[in-house]
């Protein structure tokens, strides 16, 4: 099943690609957070990802954000596509609030080597592993690339809250989880502990990232823990955790794959749990992730349904690239410009191609440069997109001196070459293929036929006694 790795669009400006969400710019106060399949555990980025991972999280996150709002307002504005959700732009706080009910993952590992305070609060001798805690506790740690256990007091000593803030973020992590188990009981679900994530919007404390997610937080089967504590089947990330550490020996580093049988089985388990927690299945279309993202964003037109970029090999061409613009944004189309030459600085074109060949819109590439065309080629050689030539010739002499350099581009390196700046727009358009734009220029093409027909009969008329 193919999954989605990263979000690319040159329309939207990319403001962080984290170890799962990707968060673009859409305006000054909304970003687009697309929830990816890609899969981090232990602070380590896998290269496996985890088909349908992002839709659970991502519609998880919905469906707990709505049931939550009366405890605490969250960034979130509204769903956009089963992986991708509009958010109100936020200023982060530092902090994961991260609340615990019972004694397991990383902090029964670290009680087993005789730990015994956690984020300053002191837990007894004897506890076994996945007991029940007599209350939930707050663990905070930092944000950071590795996230450190921290205590209420060093937050404050670090800057990272004031003590109002902290005090605020603590009593709703906790109203939070209990409303978090109390839904999940009616489920059979135990909620085992999570992670809250804290921003604030016009000064007001606001909930961020995502909530209750098998990312986020560890669930257990209640029939399954009064039969068994310490056999709990892992309906969250924490499978994946284990295999990990099960499958890494002492002094080597832990696997950065996972086989394909652990996949579907996280894949599985992560579409139960979606289920279980709000009662239908997930139902996604059998279709790649990038082509249904791509219509549902054109559709709230948060992008337009294609792009042309034009390159120009030096800003001495900017006029041939003005009128270019002009022709394609006739067709509303999304126009990038780049200046970069094949010869002075080629070795942008390849870090400059990666945002286009991502992009989940389809898109083409112009290349303006006449004499001693290189950038065409350079731009074919990196680009997994159409690439067409317009030389900026000043005359008929230029063209016929200068021509060759676009003309014969080197092998396996389709860039076609389009005299004429509005040949050349047309030309670029056309290869998107593009529904909307395939039907007016259908329109267009019966329209000049009725006109040359037009000329016809009026000619002919003319000449007739």
């Amino acid at each position: 099943m193919a999954c989605l790795t990263r979000f690319s669009s040159p329309q939207l400006t990319l403001l962080h690609r984290g170890k799962v969400r990707d968060s673009l710019r859409v305006d000054a106060k909304t970003r687009l957070i697309v929830v990816t399949d890609r899969i981090s555990a232990f602070d380590h980025q896998l290269e496996t990802p985890i088909p349908s991972k992002g839709a659970v999280l991502n519609s998880l996150s919905r469906f707990w954000f709505e049931r939550t709002r009366g405890i605490v307002s969250s960034h979130f504005l509204g769903a956009v596509d089963p992986q991708a959700m509009l958010v109100r732009e936020a200023r982060p706080i530092r902090v994961e609030m991260v609340v615990r009910a019972y004694i397991t993952g990383s902090m029964w590992r670290a009680y087993e080597k005789g730990k015994r305070t956690f984020s300053g609060i002191a837990v007894p001798d004897g506890l076994k592993k996945n007991q029940r805690l007599p209350k939930p506790i707050l663990t905070p740690t930092t944000k950071e690339a590795s996230d450190r256990e921290v205590t209420p007091a060093e937050i404050i000593d670090l800057k990272l809250a004031d003590q109002p803030t902290y005090d605020e973020m603590a009593r709703v992590s906790l109203e939070l989880f209990k409303a978090g188990t109390d839904l999940l009981a009616q489920k059979g679900l135990l909620l085992v502990d999570t992670k809250y994530e804290f921003g604030t919007v016009d000064g007001r404390l606001t909930l961020i990232d995502e909530i209750h997610t098998p990312d986020s937080s560890r669930f257990w089967s209640a029939d399954d823990f009064a039969k068994d504590p310490t056999t709990c089947v892992e309906m969250d990330k924490e499978y994946v955790r284990r295999w990990l550490l099960d499958h890494t020996k002492d002094g080597e580093a832990m696997p950065t794959r996972l086989p394909d049988d652990v996949v579907a089985e996280a894949s599985k388990r992560y579409l139960q749990l979606y289920e279980r927690v709000t009662g239908s299945p997930l139902g996604l279309p059998p279709t790649d992730p990038r082509d249904r993202l791509y219509k549902n964003l054109v559709r709230e037109r948060i992008l337009k349904d294609g792009f042309v970029v034009i390159f120009m090999g030096s800003t001495s061409d900017q006029a041939h690239c003005a009128r270019l613009k002009e022709a394609l944004e006739k067709y509303e189309v999304a126009v990038d410009q780049r200046v970069v030459s094949a010869h002075r600085n080629g070795e942008e074109i390849a870090r400059m191609a990666q945002e286009y060949n991502d992009s989940v819109e389809p898109g083409a590439a112009i290349a303006v440069a006449g004499l001693s065309n290189g950038l065409g080629g350079a731009l074919a050689a990196n680009l997994a997109i159409p690439v067409f030539n317009s030389p900026p010739f000043k005359d008929q002499t230029d063209l016929l001196v200068n021509v060759n350099s676009s003309l014969m581009m080197p092998s396996k390196l389709p860039a076609a070459t389009v005299i004429g700046v509005e040949a050349a727009a047309l030309a670029a358009l056309r290869s998107l293929n593009v529904h909307r734009l395939r039907d007016r220029f259908l329109r267009e093409i019966a329209e000049l036929k009725a006109k040359l027909r037009d000329e016809d009969q009026r000619i002919r008329g003319r000449e007739c006694p």
